[in-house]
C-alpha cells in the first residue's frame, strides 16, 4: 500500500484510474499479454507534499514520498522466491528542477543535483516488491510562503508502459489546526457530548474552502445531519473498525492567522455500552471541488437538514489548538468480568470435560481501541490427579507460578458489552483424589473499569463432595448462572456483533449471531484480537484507564486530518 492510498488526503489523480485500467486489461496473475503489447507499470507515491515555514514538517529522518512501481497481476504471498513478471533492463529517472529555490530535497539512487536515474532489472506483481526509493523535502533559507514546484517522476525501458507520477510541492500554504477538546465532567454512558469543534489557520496563506472530518468508534454516534456533510457507517465486520465517519465541506475563505468555531457545537452520542470509545475531528485546507474525490472513495450517504456553518473567533490563544484533536469517552462506565469453573466426577481412566465460562456481564464493551485489540489473559490450574488430554486452541501450558504448571488463555478484544466464552478442557482421571480443586483465575491488577472482582476466579473441582466452584460469591457449582457453562455440557452465547478471532495457539474462531464452540475450540462472540500477563505469563496492560497509547502521535495522525 502506498502513501497515496493510504492518506487520501489529495485529489485522486489520474494515475489511480490509468493502474486500474491496466489491470483491467491485463487481467490477474498468469494472464499473458498479447506479445507485442508492452507491460503497463504505474508510478506510485504521495503526489503533494505541502511544506509548513514554522515547523521541522515531521521527522526528518522520514521521507515523505515512497516511490514504487505497480505492476499488473497478483501480488505474491508466501515464503520463497518471489517470481518476476518482467526481466529487462529500465531507468526512473526523478526530476526536481523545479524545486530551485523552493525547498531542499534528498533524492535516492544516484542524484546529479535535483535530477536522479534508478536502474532496475526486474519487476514483480503488484507494488510491494517494486520499492525505487523515498524523497524528503524541506524548506531552506531561500523558501517563502507560496513558493510552488513540482517533481517528475517518469520511466523508460523496452517493453514497458510507464505512467508518470507529479509531485506537487508548496511551501507556506494554508496550515490548519485543530481546537483541542476536553473530558466533560459527569458524562455518563447514554448521555450526549457537546463538542468544541474550530480550527485556527495557523500558515501564511488563505485557503478558499475547507475540509471537517469527525469520526466515532462503535459506541458513538451523531444525531444530527447537515446538508453540507455526508456520513458512512460501518456496523459489520471487524469491532475495531465499526462506527461512524462523516466529511463536511466549507466554502468559505479561511484567513492566514485567524480561528473559527462551528456556529454550534457538534452533538456526540454516546451508547449505552460505551466506554472509552473514541471521537476525533480534524480540518483540511482542501477546497469543495478536491472534497468531491475523497467522499467517492467511500459510500456516503448524504446529509439532511441546515448546512454545518462556522464562525469567526476572535482572541484566541493559538496553545489551545493542536494537529490531533480526539478524546476517549465516557470514562465512567463499567463492565463486570466474570469466570465459571466446573464440578465433576469419575473413575480412574475416565477422561471428562471441564467446560471453562468467560463472560462480560456489562453494561460497558471493552474496545480495546488504543491498543489495536490485544488479548485478556487467564490461568487455569490442573486438578490434582488429571492430566490434560485436550486444551481449547486459545489455551497454551505454562508455568503459573513456581511449581505449579497450568495454562494460560485468551480472550480477544475488542469483548462485546454481552459476551459469553466457552473454554472446554478434557480431563483424563489417572488417580482418583477425592475433592481435588484447581483455580481459574483472571490475573490481579487495578483496574477501576471492572465492577465486580468476586467473580474474577472459579474453580475446577474433580470428585468433590458438594463444594461450590466459585472463586467468590458467585453461583458456579458446576451448571449455569447467567448464560455461564456447565461443566462437560454445550454452551452457546448471543452475540452483539460479528468478527473473527483467531487463539494463541493459532486456532480460528468466528462470532456470529451464536458462538458454540466445536472440536474443543473456543467459541468466541466478540471479535478483534490489552495484553495481559500474571505469574510468569501475560500482565494486564491496557484495560480501562489504563490503556496505553501506543501510536506514535507525530507524523503519523492520531486524528482525521484528511
Amino acid at each position: 500500500m502506498t502513501l497515496q492510498s493510504v492518506r487520501r488526503t489529495w485529489p485522486l489523480r489520474s494515475v489511480g484510474l490509468l493502474a486500474a485500467t491496466g489491470l483491467a486489461a491485463v487481467g490477474l496473475a498468469g494472464t499473458a499479454l498479447a506479445a507485442d503489447a508492452p507491460l503497463p507499470v504505474t508510478i506510485t507515491g504521495e503526489n503533494r507534499v505541502d511544506l509548513s515555514l514554522d515547523s521541522d514538517n515531521g521527522d526528518v529522518t522520514e521521507p515523505q514520498v515512497q516511490l514504487r512501481l505497480n505492476v499488473p497481476g497478483e501480488e505474491f504471498e508466501g515464503d520463497g522466491e518471489v517470481p518476476t513478471v518482467f526481466t529487462g533492463d529500465y531507468k526512473i529517472r526523478i526530476d526536481a528542477s523545479e524545486l530551485a529555490g523552493v525547498a531542499s530535497v534528498k533524492l535516492p539512487c544516484d542524484a546529479d543535483g535535483l535530477v536522479a536515474v534508478c536502474d532496475g532489472y526486474e519487476l514483480y506483481a503488484g507494488q510491494t516488491y517494486n520499492r525505487v526509493g523515498d524523497i524528503r523535502v524541506d524548506v531552506d533559507d531561500d523558501s517563502a510562503a507560496g513558493d510552488f514546484g513540482t517533481i517528475k517522476v517518469t520511466g523508460e525501458g523496452e517493453g514497458l508502459d510507464f505512467t508518470p507520477l507529479d509531485i506537487d510541492v508548496l511551501v507556506g500554504g494554508a496550515e490548519f489546526v485543530n481546537r483541542e477538546l476536553s473530558l466533560p465532567k459527569g458524562l455518563k454512558a447514554g448521555g450526549t457530548y457537546a463538542a468544541p469543534v474550530g480550527l485556527r489557520n495557523k500558515g501564511a496563506m488563505d485557503s478558499e474552502g475547507a475540509v471537517l472530518r469527525f469520526h466515532g468508534s462503535r459506541g458513538l454516534s451523531f444525531p444530527d445531519s447537515y446538508g453540507n456533510c455526508a456520513y458512512a457507517e460501518v456496523t459489520t465486520g471487524p469491532l475495531l473498525q465499526q462506527g461512524t465517519e462523516a466529511i463536511c465541506t466549507f466554502s468559505d475563505t479561511i484567513k492566514a492567522g485567524t480561528a473559527y468555531a462551528l456556529t454550534e457545537p457538534l452533538k456526540v452520542k454516546t451508547a449505552d455500552f460505551a466506554l472509552y470509545d473514541i471521537f476525533n475531528y480534524g480540518f483540511s485546507a482542501v477546497s469543495p471541488t478536491e472534497a468531491k474525490s475523497l467522499r467517492e472513495a467511500k459510500d456516503y450517504r448524504p446529509g439532511s437538514g441546515p448546512d454545518l456553518q462556522l464562525k469567526e473567533v476572535p482572541g484566541v490563544d493559538p496553545a489551545d489548538y493542536t494537529r490531533y484533536a480526539e478524546l476517549d469517552l465516557p470514562a465512567t462506565n463499567k463492565y463486570d468480568l466474570e469466570l465459571t469453573g466446573a464440578s465433576l466426577k469419575g473413575a480412574k481412566g475416565d477422561t471428562v470435560t471441564a467446560k471453562l465460562g468467560f463472560r462480560n456481564n456489562g453494561p460497558a464493551w471493552i474496545s480495546a481501541l488504543r491498543s489495536g485489540g490485544e488479548p485478556i489473559g487467564f490461568t487455569v490450574e490442573i486438578p490434582e490427579g488429571a492430566e490434560v488430554t485436550k486444551a481449547p486452541d486459545a489455551c497454551r501450558a505454562t508455568q503459573i507460578a513456581e511449581g505449579t504448571k497450568g495454562y494460560l488463555c485468551f480472550v480477544d478484544t475488542p469483548l462485546l458489552e454481552d459476551a459469553r466464552l466457552s473454554f472446554p478442557f478434557d480431563l483424563r482421571i489417572e488417580r482418583v483424589v477425592e475433592n481435588a480443586k484447581a483455580k481459574v483465575a483472571l490475573p490481579d491488577w487495578d483496574n477501576p473499569s471492572e465492577s465486580d472482582k468476586s467473580n474474577d476466579s472459579a474453580w475446577i473441582v474433580l470428585n468433590g463432595t458438594g463444594q461450590s466452584t466459585s472463586g467468590g460469591t458467585g453461583t458456579s457449582d458446576g451448571g449455569t448462572s447467567n448464560g455461564g457453562t456447565t461443566g462437560g455440557g454445550s454452551s452457546s452465547g448471543t452475540d452483539g456483533g460479528s468478527g473473527s478471532s483467531s487463539g494463541a495457539t493459532g486456532g480460528d474462531t468466528s462470532g456470529g449471531d451464536t458462538g458454540t464452540d466445536t472440536d474443543g475450540g473456543l467459541a468466541l462472540t466478540g471479535a478483534g484480537g490489552v495484553t495481559l500477563i500474571a505469574g510468569g505469563a501475560v500482565l494486564a496492560l491496557g484495560l480501562g484507564a489504563g490503556l496505553v497509547y501506543l501510536r506514535r502521535r507525530a507524523g503519523q495522525g492520531g486524528g482525521t486530518a484528511v
